[in-house]
């Protein structure tokens, strides 16, 4: 059995000029202290603020929410308070134009936000519909006549495949077979790839194979492409390199990850949108 965790804790903000009334001290480390508007996202996603103060000694407590579990995923903080109605909530910690955005939800309030995103299974993070650019140099180009996506041709600035939201491009995918893998580790030329992938907003690698596959090479010592392998992903954390067993996987795989690009895109711009108004 797990240990049981601290409660959610609401005050009033002590600062009486913040628009933002509230504070609210999420129990995760030494604990995270958020301005926010509201004291549960019922209604609407509620724009939060990192709090620039420590948890006040004495502090005007508006509500004590005992909580089952809290567990972070990626920019997620997911809580479920010990009650039967509105139980379930997650902290979003994002980012968009360079600073950081915060806002609170529900899964009922973030898919009513979302008036144009589904959330069937079939779909790549929930959208209704997306477009991959391929560029216009990639031969043998994946078609994803398997995927609820479109494709459109248009020279890329690196990568093979991109989305785009509005003009802005938002996450590119580099593929490889294994032989190319193989030889531009051994020519250094994926070394220059991964530096101009690290350069865009989100970036990978997809290989049309399995990793264990590169120890059947035959033209190159394998254990020579595994170290170098494992040096480019050290020194390029940022663009991980994504092996895929075959090509239609390594397709499934490049839909899934531009989709949830664009969908991570798009929360950043519903929470720049929240901001409150100078």
């Amino acid at each position: 059995m797990g240990s049981v965790p601290e409660p959610l804790l609401i005050a009033r903000n002590p600062d009486p000029d913040s628009s933002l009334p509230f504070i609210v001290r999420i129990p995760l480390g030494a604990g995270i202290v958020l301005r926010t508007r509201e004291t549960w996202p019922r209604t609407a996603k509620v724009y939060c603020h990192r709090h620039d103060a420590a948890w006040p000694d004495d502090p005007d407590i508006v509500e004590t929410i005992e909580l089952r579990s809290i567990s972070r995923r990626g920019p997620a903080i997911d809580i479920e308070a010990d009650r039967t109605r509105e139980a379930r909530s997650q902290f979003v910690l994002t980012r968009a134009r360079g600073r950081e955005m915060i806002f609170w939800q529900t899964a009922r309030v973030a898919k009513a936000a979302r008036p144009n995103v589904d959330l069937p299974t079939a779909r790549a993070g929930g959208l209704e519909h997306l477009e991959i650019v391929v560029d216009t140099r990639e031969r043998y180009a994946w078609k994803f006549t398997h995927q609820q996506a479109t494709t459109t041709k248009r020279a890329l600035p690196v990568g093979d495949y991109a989305s785009f939201v509005d003009d802005m491009l938002v996450a590119v995918v580099e593929r490889k077979s294994l032989e190319d893998l193989a030889n531009s580790l051994t020519s250094g030329r994926l070394a220059y790839r991964l530096a101009d992938l690290a350069g865009m907003p989100r970036a990978s690698v997809v290989v049309e194979d399995r990793y264990s596959s590169i120890f059947k090479l035959g033209h190159v010592r394998p254990a020579l492409v595994a170290d170098m392998l494992g040096e480019c992903q050290v020194r390029w954390p940022s663009v991980p390199i994504v092996f895929a067993e075959n090509r239609k996987l390594a397709q499934e795989w490049t839909f899934r990850f531009l989709g949830a690009a664009v969908r991570e895109h798009l929360m950043g711009e519903e929470a720049h949108r929240l901001l409150p108004e100078d």
